[in-house]
């Protein structure tokens, strides 16, 4: 077999197994990047045995605690507090004195993870005085992930970067009034904690659900082909108030995409846009 019969091969295998996996458990990984799928099936046929393709779709289909393995894999789980501490320090300056002016907010954290995003607006928001008119819709795909977000307990050992990041965001207090420490972690205060609802949500299937008056999605588009980042921009730009805020990640742009007349750079280094 050539190396072009066996990619075309290879790839008729990774279209069946992401084909099994939405009609089995409905979870929509068609317009994935394949760069991607590729090196995460790979590391995940690696995890549980499987010599092939065909034989992880099987035993996907055929035990969902397989796919539950799989999905770690597939989902997009690397996340720090304060990431890119530039970002949200150009949120505190120069986003947050805009929404303000709002009665009460309403923001959404799209692909959350472990919830480490989420709680790190928690904490901008409290620091500028706007936490108790606020509300963060926190959404991912994988409901361990969300499991952990909502108890909002991490290991002690990652306090040094949350710190190091939180400083360098222009963290105003010490970040440790906001979490307790109890047997090598910690666990972030309940009045964080109940402004932020985490819930299962798809980017490939579901609709937008609320208004609001920002919109992160940070470190997601990237893995996603062309039709998914467009359907996913959309879906942002329907959630959006008018002249409403979207944060993407570094690496992540409008540039290329559908939806870019929508929208117009404000923070433009920082990948901060504002609907038009």
């Amino acid at each position: 077999m050539n190396v072009m019969c066996a990619d075309r091969c290879a790839e008729t295998e990774l279209e069946r197994l992401l084909e099994g996996i939405y009609e089995r458990y409905h979870y929509d990984f068609r317009h994935y990047s394949r760069t991607y799928l590729r090196r995460r099936v790979e590391r995940a046929q690696a995890s549980v045995g499987s010599p092939s393709l065909a034989h992880l779709l099987d035993r996907v289909l055929g035990s969902p605690g397989t796919f539950t393995e799989l999905l770690h894999f597939l989902t997009i789980q690397v996340s720090d507090l304060f990431r890119d501490p530039i970002y949200y320090a150009v949120l505190r300056e120069r986003v947050l004195p805009h929404l303000a002016t709002y009665p009460s907010l309403r923001m959404w954290v799209a692909g959350c993870g472990t919830g480490e995003e989420a709680y790190s607006l928690t904490i901008l928001l409290e620091e500028e005085g706007l936490l108790e008119r606020s509300l963060i819709y926190a959404t991912d795909i994988d409901a361990d992930s969300l499991e952990i977000a909502r108890a909002g307990i991490y290991g002690l050992d990652r306090v040094r970067s949350f710190t190091d990041n939180y400083y360098r965001s222009g963290g105003r207090t010490s970040l440790s009034s906001y979490y307790t420490e109890a047997y090598g972690r910690i666990v972030f205060s309940p009045r964080l904690r109940k402004h932020v609802l985490f819930s299962d949500h798809s980017l490939a299937t579901d609709a937008a659900f609320a208004e609001v008056q920002l919109v992160s999605c940070r470190n997601v588009l990237i893995y996603f082909d062309r039709e998914l980042q467009d359907r996913s921009l959309g879906l942002f730009q329907e959630a959006l108030c008018p002249r409403g805020f979207l944060g993407l990640g570094l690496k992540e742009t409008l540039a290329f995409s559908s939806q870019a007349s929508s929208f117009e750079p404000f923070a433009a280094g920082e990948r901060i846009y504002r609907v038009r």
